[in-house]
C-alpha cells in the first residue's frame, strides 16, 4: 500500500519515538520526507534505518530546534526547497517534564510551552504557504491524553498540549475552504523516547495514588510508537480525507 506516492512530508521529532516511527511509515508507503530533530545522533539513526530499508534516497535530515524562530524559518524554507513543495506537516517534536506545580519555576514552565506549543505554532506558520499550494495538504499535531485527563505534576505539559488542541481547531477552521486539514493525535500509554528517556521525571515524593489508572485496557502494556505512526499515516493520506478539526486518542483504553 503506497498511500504516500508523490507526497512530500516534513516531520519533526524524527530522531526518536513516534516521530521516527512516522518517518519510516511514510517512507514505507512511498513518501518523500524531511526528518527534523534537535538531536543529530537520533537523525543519524533514522537515516541509517531508512538506508537499510532501501528508502534512503527519499529521506533528507535536518537538525532543527523548533523553539527558535529564526531556525524554524530557515529550516522550513530549506525543507520545502529540497522537497519541491510540501503536502504533509507532522509536528511530533516535544518535551515531557514534571514537577510540583507550587515548585515550578517560570523558566521551567516557559521551556515546555516554548517547545511544545510555540514550536508547533512556528512550524505551522512557516509551512502554511507551501502547504496551501500542496496536494491535499494536512497538518498533524501532537496533543496528549494529559490535555483532557488529570495527569498530576504535569500542569505545564498539560497546558501546552491543551493549547495545541485549541490551535488545531482554529487552523482547521481558518483554512478549511483552502483545502487544508488539521488534526491532532493524543497518545497515551505509548513507549517512546519521551517516556523511556528522562520521561516525565516525577518528583521523588510523588503520590502515585493520584494516578487512578495507569494501564491500557487492551494489550499487555504500553504500545510501541509504530502504533501511533499507523494512525498518523491514515490521517495524512486520502484515507483520512474526511477528518479535520478534531483529535484522536490513542491510548489502548487507558482513559475510558
Amino acid at each position: 500500500m503506497n498511500r504516500f506516492d508523490g507526497r512530500r512530508a516534513l516531520i519533526t521529532g524524527a530522531g526518536s519515538g513516534i516521530g521516527q516511527a512516522t518517518v519510516h511509515r511514510v517512507l514505507a508507503e512511498g513518501g518523500r520526507v524531511v526528518a527534523a530533530d534537535v538531536d543529530p545522533a537520533g537523525l543519524r539513526a533514522t537515516a541509517e534505518r531508512a538506508a537499510a530499508d532501501g528508502a534512503g534516497d527519499r529521506l533528507e535530515t535536518a537538525v532543527l530546534d523548533i523553539s527558535d524562530e529564526a531556525a524554524v524559518r530557515a529550516g522550513v524554507a530549506a525543507a520545502v526547497s529540497g522537497l519541491g513543495g510540501l503536502d504533509v506537516l507532522v509536528n511530533a517534536a516535544g518535551i515531557l517534564r514534571s514537577s510540583h506545580t507550587h515548585r515550578t519555576g517560570l523558566d521551567f514552565f516557559n521551556k515546555i510551552i516554548s517547545v511544545n506549543l510555540t514550536g508547533t505554532f512556528l512550524m505551522i506558520r512557516e509551512a502554511l504557504p507551501a502547504l496551501l499550494e500542496g496536494r491535499s495538504p494536512v497538518v498533524v499535531n501532537f496533543s496528549s491524553t494529559s490535555a483532557t485527563f488529570a495527569h498530576p505534576y504535569m500542569a505545564a505539559y498539560a497546558a501546552s498540549k491543551g493549547g495545541i488542541q485549541s490551535l488545531t481547531h482554529a487552523i482547521a477552521s481558518e483554512y478549511s475552504k483552502q483545502g487544508l486539514r488539521a488534526v491532532c493525535v493524543a497518545p497515551g500509554s505509548i513507549a517512546s523516547g519521551m517516556t523511556n528517556g528522562p520521561g516525565p521525571g516525577l518528583p521523588e515524593d510523588a503520590d502515585m495514588s493520584l494516578f487512578t489508572k495507569l494501564a491500557p485496557a487492551i494489550g499487555e502494556g504500553f504500545a510501541g510508537p509504530e502504533t501511533v505512526a499507523g494512525v498518523i499515516a491514515m490521517l495524512a493520506s486520502q484515507d483520512g480525507a474526511f477528518i479535520t478539526g478534531t483529535e484522536i486518542r490513542i491510548d489502548g483504553g487507558t482513559h475510558m
